[in-house]
């Protein structure tokens, strides 16, 4: 016996956008409640701040100080 989910052909995106106006093509079960949708932008946000703390870290770990070159002619 097959799944019913193994059978659909299209696969359906969930927004996190704010709801300006609500789409007319999207089924009733995808639709986010307001405190979903602000749960989800709350970690979104959570997520990027992580992610660029970590990039900020690796920056800053990988600046090699030279030391001055004192053979050249100014």
């Amino acid at each position: 016996m097959k799944n019913a989910r193994t059978n659909t052909s299209t696969a359906h995106q969930l927004t996190l956008l704010p709801d300006l106006a609500p789409a007319p093509n999207v089924s009733a079960r995808f639709l986010l409640s307001h405190d979903t949708r602000e749960l989800g932008m709350r970690q979104v946000a959570e997520i990027r701040h992580m992610l660029a703390e970590r990039k900020a870290a690796r920056e800053s770990a990988n600046v090699l100080t030279l030391p001055a070159r004192t053979d050249r002619a100014a």
